[in-house]
């Protein structure tokens, strides 16, 4: 006889230990996945120790067979995004399942209920725990199935499947695209110095000695540059501090390019070194000697994610992004890391996809986010 699911909230430490630890079980056996740091995401999750939680409200639930967990999921109501977007959507987000469709079901049943108990009218998801945030990306994948790298998502093939049979369409295709090469490629390099021979424009590295300085005009221009992007939420000040405060250890700011126009920010494009590489080893904890392993195996990181590349209105279209780029090649390939995936794209943003194309990007994975409507 087949024992029943049940799904009920997170309560407590000892749950709150097996939500977090329910991908080691899922995972066990696939080499791909990269284990993430338990710290992050508990912080992720704790309201007095993430600024998201100041304008969101999140319930988290874990699905059982008997006594045996087999899924976790959580649940968000964004008021900053429905605030931004004028909308009722709410999220799911940090899925994670057996490939069981009973279990599947009834998590997805129990986060649409407690939103739409919430006056949410539709829901997307994955997203963990929203675009902003540096847990993972959003969507699961659908294409692509590699080891991720550094805060992008990674899930079994199957997890598509389960979302769908459960009345999900997809909302939208995220994608990454690989760059690679030792110099930058011809177009870039022509751009670049054709434009630094104008006086007015500077392109240079972070100023670690001034990072409080850099981290404001940093958001002035991301909150700029994508307010008119698919699932766009302007960040508050407490979350660009609290990320940058999380990206501080892992950022090289040789990798990180502000541009100025006469002495005003007007774009930046982070790459962060690829530290799955080195994470992939380190099983979740950096105590007592996970430090110890990541500090070895960082020696190996070759590669690096493009995670964001922005200019302010009224400075694009110059050539400035190509500028950018053509910085990250050349002070890449000056620290040993001569590859990078850019991501996350959407598959409509035509001009990010043609220009990355036009340099040689290759699109090698694709995630979609899904969504449904919330009958009442």
């Amino acid at each position: 006889m087949t024992v029943a699911v049940t799904v009920s909230p997170v309560a407590g430490r000892a749950d709150l230990e097996r939500f977090l630890r329910l991908p080691w079980r899922i995972y066990e056996k696939d080499p791909l996945w990269v284990p993430p740091l338990l710290a992050d995401v508990r912080a992720a999750l704790n309201p007095a120790r993430h600024p998201f939680h100041a304008h969101a409200e999140v319930a988290t639930f874990l699905a059982r067979r008997g006594r045996t967990v087999v899924g976790r999921i959580a649940a968000v109501v964004n008021r900053a995004h429905n605030e931004y977007h004028e909308d009722t959507l709410g999220f799911f987000g940090l899925f994670e399942c057996f490939d069981d469709q009973a279990a599947a079901d009834a998590l997805l049943g129990a986060a649409e209920e407690w939103l739409r108990k919430r006056g949410m009218t539709a829901v997307q998801g994955p997203v963990n725990l929203s675009t902003n945030e540096e847990v993972c990306s959003p969507g699961v994948l659908v294409a692509g199935f590699a080891q991720p790298t550094i805060m992008m998502a990674y899930t079994p093939a199957y997890y598509a499947t389960l979302i769908e049979r459960a009345g999900y369409a997809g909302a939208k295709d995220l994608l990454t695209y690989q760059l690679q090469g030792r110099e930058p490629p011809p177009r870039l390099q022509r751009a670049h110095d054709r434009l630094l021979r104008d006086e007015r424009i500077t392109a240079r590295p972070l100023d670690m000695r001034r990072f409080d300085e850099e981290v404001d005009a940093i958001q002035a221009v991301y909150n700029s540059a994508w307010e008119r992007n698919w699932g766009f939420v302007p960040m508050t000040a407490a979350e660009i501090a609290h990320m940058a405060a999380q990206l501080k250890p892992v950022v090289n700011p040789r990798l990180c390019v502000i541009t100025e126009v006469d002495g005003e920010v007007v774009g930046f494009a982070l790459n962060l070194p690829d530290y799955n590489i080195a994470l992939k080893h380190v099983n979740g904890r950096l105590f007592p000697f996970g430090v110890l392993k990541l500090l070895w195996y960082r020696r190996g990181i070759d590669s690096a994610r493009t995670l964001t590349l922005g200019l302010k209105p009224g400075f694009r279209n110059r050539g400035l992004d190509a500028l950018m780029m053509a910085r990250m090649f050349i002070e890449g390939n000056r620290i040993g890391i001569w590859r990078s995936e850019c991501s996350w794209i959407l598959e409509d943003n035509w001009d990010m996809r043609r220009a990355l194309e036009r340099i040689g990007g290759v699109v090698d994975k694709r995630y979609r986010v899904f969504e449904k409507p919330l009958y009442t």
